[in-house]
């Protein structure tokens, strides 16, 4: 007898597929959106359509400071594929308030300011990135984070 993946399994399965199409170098994300069980964007990271790709000419990296002190190292020329999956969207007027996300890894940051101002309600992710630094954004927002289980049920974050 075969086993059904649930909906957050298959989602995530095309996360991890989107995924493959990323140019960075560092790490290959992909994100996908979804409403009522359909998917209705897509996003990877990389780099502005038309623009040099990280895996052709190499990255653009700069450090900057959190306010913490602690030194970070970032891209110049990547866009976050939770970002490409919104500019999807929006290129092809697709409204996403309500909608849910399916990402490789859960957000930095400046990608979940960015989603919880687009009316995404739940944030679902595969593998935890700087989760500590994102939990004290959450305590004032009514966004989900669901850590996704590939071989079992999802898991609150």
């Amino acid at each position: 007898m075969s086993t059904r993946l649930s909906w957050d399994q298959y989602f995530m399965r095309i996360a991890t597929l989107v995924a493959d199409r990323a140019t960075c170098t560092r790490a290959k994300i992909g994100a996908v959106i979804v409403k009522d069980k359909n998917v209705i964007a897509t996003g990877y990271n990389g780099s502005p359509a038309g623009h040099p790709h990280c895996t052709d000419v190499g990255c653009l990296i700069y450090v900057s400071r959190n306010p913490d002190g602690e030194e970070e190292e970032n891209c110049f020329r990547t866009i976050h594929a939770e970002i490409n999956a919104i500019a999807q969207a929006a290129k092809h007027g697709v409204e996403i308030n309500d909608a849910d996300i399916y990402i490789t890894a859960s957000p930095c940051y400046h990608c979940l300011k960015t989603l919880m101002n687009t009316g995404i309600r739940r944030i679902f992710y595969l593998k935890p990135y700087k989760i500590d630094r994102i939990e004290p954004l959450l305590v004032n927002s009514k966004i989900e984070l669901i850590r996704v289980e590939m071989d079992g049920t999802p898991e609150k974050a």
